[in-house]
């Protein structure tokens, strides 16, 4: 039986080109992000074709959606923020269908990667940084020097934003990177002792009852995961973008 760490191996399926001495390959890993985008874009172009007046079950899930992630940059960034609203909703599409996919047997996890959650944390760093910069030019600086702080602290307060800020990549990375890891890990190890107790006989498949409900109940909590995880890096998003728009505060 596979170990729990091998869930999260990444295969080439095919060389494409190196670069550098670095081989460059299409592997499992981009095939379900290429499946994570194409199953959130069909649903998304389906459920709405019909736009009708009284929604059908889907239209009515992917209106829920709309309206719980316009609601939730409204309330951390302000309706300004509605102009970053194409971002945000993607990233959490993304995040929620990869994260749901990996629920499936045999499925692979995007998201349980550091690289893939960094490289989404980095565009949303990038983006604050760059639009901050352009919009209020060196005044997105006050970000780093909260409005009231005595400016006796100054020497204090200011190296302990910016290294707070430089680390927002990491932090809001890790975070989602280190939950579906750890979600993954221990449900392949409660499912990986019924299927060890299971072949003891009468006596380890009545001794492998609490690791299987175990493992039901961690696969209802990784579910739960799942969706919360999508919305706390989505929470984070608008929270940094506020910061963006309004520096100052």
């Amino acid at each position: 039986m596979a170990g729990p760490i091998e869930q999260f191996e990444i295969k080439s399926l095919f060389h494409i080109a190196e670069v550098g001495g670095h081989d460059i390959s299409f592997t499992n890993s981009s095939v379900f992000m290429i499946v994570t985008v194409a199953i959130a874009s069909l649903f998304l172009i389906l459920s709405t074709r019909r736009r009708g007046l009284v929604p059908n079950r889907a239209q009515s899930a992917a209106e829920i959606i709309y309206e719980f992630v316009s609601k939730t940059l409204r309330e951390n960034a302000g309706e300004h923020g509605m102009r970053f609203f194409p971002l945000v909703f993607s990233l959490f599409m993304f995040i929620l269908v990869a994260n749901l996919i990996g629920m499936f047997p045999y499925a692979f996890t995007v998201t349980s990667h550091i690289s893939v959650t960094f490289a989404l944390a980095a565009l949303v760093f990038l983006t604050v940084t760059i639009y901050g910069l352009v919009k209020h030019g060196f005044g997105f600086l006050r970000l780093f020097m909260p409005s009231g702080v005595p400016l006796v602290l100054a020497p204090i307060i200011i190296p302990i934003e910016v290294v707070s800020y430089i680390s927002r990549p990491v932090s809001h990375s890790v975070r989602l990177f280190a939950v579906m890891l750890a979600g993954h890990i221990t449900l392949k190890v409660f499912a990986g002792f019924v299927v060890s107790l299971s072949g003891f006989g009468a006596l380890g498949m009545l001794g492998a009852v609490m690791p299987l409900m175990m493992t039901v109940a961690l696969t209802g909590l990784e579910l739960l995961m799942s969706v919360i995880q999508a919305y706390i890096f989505t929470m984070l998003t608008c929270m940094y973008l506020n910061d963006a728009l309004h520096p100052s505060h």
